[in-house]
């Protein structure tokens, strides 16, 4: 049923350009409607990424699902820094981490109820979170004083998403030599589509989330000033969830279907894939564009710091229950009233 739910809503991606070139729509429904449009063609790229990596293997699925994984916050975030909202951009990346640290783990738990975790795994995506945000401290910490997009906050950046590259690249090498590698697939077979079917699926998802995502961040501004919020918030909060939607929901699901490990692995291997991998990568690519300064406010180091807290106090002891699930989703929605008082300020 949900499958073909998200079937039917690949049309609205080729819907909502057409819509964004040829009508006048207002900003405000342009931007629901591209925010619903991603969610499909998430699942897509999800989808046609897992299908290409049973002809790959191993070594080159892990890169084609690291990469395209996270192609929608990718995309969003350089069409961002191309209209010049870098505060956006560290929004919903920010966001991104808090939201699979908090609410995709705490449905995760919530569905799943009782049962064990693998705390190895766990706390290794706990290290490379922390390592992380001990690495974001360095550029953030000069921008508290200052011009968080000042060009000596862009220097500090460079080193440090270097830094984050090569442990991402040495820990994938490390996980794919002990065959475990940060995204698990499930045990169930399935009828996997032609290499070349794969690629074309994954090559049109990709242009046509490109240019959804272009209608989105055009659009956030007036949306954000005519439903009240900040632009940070509907970035960090709204943006962020819906960048992760498919992925978040395909968690859930499999918890809810009895494999509650598998459920917490996904949702702690793409936090930590996006503060290891996705961020850096964002900064480094955004040289092609305006050089992105890795500058984040207090309140986003604070809400890392303290997300990443929450979960491993919850889950430390490797066991879950939907009690837990209740707490870390009940985190969550203090994150976001932090994120609603934080304002662009």
């Amino acid at each position: 049923m949900i499958r073909r739910i998200l079937l039917a809503g690949l049309a609205l991606g080729p819907t909502v350009i057409a819509l964004h070139y040829l009508t006048d729509l207002g900003d405000t429904a342009l931007f629901v409607l591209s925010a619903i449009a991603l969610i499909p063609l998430a699942w897509l790229i999800g989808e046609a990424t897992e299908h290409a990596a049973e002809h790959t293997g191993p070594g080159i699925g892990g890169f084609l699902n690291a990469t395209f994984g996270n192609a929608p916050e990718l995309i969003i975030a350089l069409f961002a820094i191309n209209e010049g909202l870098t505060q956006v951009v560290r929004g919903s990346l920010i966001g991104s981490v808090v939201g699979n640290l908090l609410l995709v783990l705490g449905f995760s738990l919530f569905a799943g109820g009782d049962g064990p975790l693998e705390r190895w795994s766990s706390f290794f995506s706990f290290g490379l979170i922390a390592l992380a945000i001990g690495l974001f401290l360095i550029p953030s910490i000069p921008s508290w004083t200052g011009d968080p997009d000042a060009q000596r906050i862009v220097d500090l950046s460079v080193p440090i998403s270097i830094a984050l590259l090569v442990v991402y690249a040495t820990v994938t090498i490390y996980s794919l030599r002990r065959h475990h590698v940060g995204h698990v697939s499930s045990d169930d077979e399935i009828d996997a589509w032609s290499f070349r079917a794969s690629l074309a699926a994954l090559g049109v998802a990709t242009v046509v989330t490109a240019l959804v995502a272009e209608t989105l961040v055009g659009s956030l501004e007036a949306f954000a000033e005519k439903v009240g919020l900040s632009d940070f918030f509907v970035a960090a909060v709204i943006v962020a969830i819906v960048g992760n939607a498919a992925e978040h929901g395909g968690a859930v699901i499999v918890a809810y279907r009895g494999k509650i490990k598998l459920a917490a692995e996904i949702a702690l291997s793409s936090s930590a894939q996006v503060a290891v991998f996705l961020i850096p990568a964002v900064t480094m690519l955004s040289w092609l564009i305006t050089p992105l300064a890795l500058g984040f406010r207090k309140v986003e180091i604070g809400a890392l710091a303290m997300s990443l807290g929450i979960a491993m106090v919850t889950i430390g002891g490797g066991v879950s229950s939907r009690l837990r699930g209740a707490v870390l989703i009940a985190a969550y929605i203090g994150v976001a009233a932090m994120f609603f008082v934080a304002g662009d300020g």
